[in-house]
């Protein structure tokens, strides 16, 4: 199901305390995670350790849509998070390639 180009962009921010259930449920979040990539839906995902936090760029229609994602997370119940609706987003992967003359 890849996104509409005119979907809105979100930022959610994920607060986390690291455990050993969380941990024992990564793999499964991760097939989630990777699902989510491939099919649009997730633009960027990172996560600290360092802080215990996740950057996750979310494209969908609207804030509920974006916590009905989360919510499917196999680690869902071990987050607090805020979810923001971006106005610029711009970067290296938004742009077209250089053009490169042989």
């Amino acid at each position: 199901m890849r996104q509409d180009l005119n979907m809105k962009k979100f930022q959610v921010t994920i607060h986390f305390e690291m455990n050993e259930e969380l941990m024992s449920l990564v793999p499964q979040h991760r097939e989630y995670v990777n699902e989510l990539i491939e099919n649009g839906t997730i633009d960027h995902y990172v996560v600290t350790m360092e802080s215990q936090k996740a950057w996750i760029t979310f494209s969908a229609e609207d804030k509920q849509q974006v916590e009905e994602f989360l919510s499917k997370s196999p680690i869902f119940k071990f987050w607090t998070y805020e979810i923001e609706e971006l106005f610029v987003v711009d970067g290296q992967h938004y742009r077209l390639p250089a053009v490169q003359l042989n």
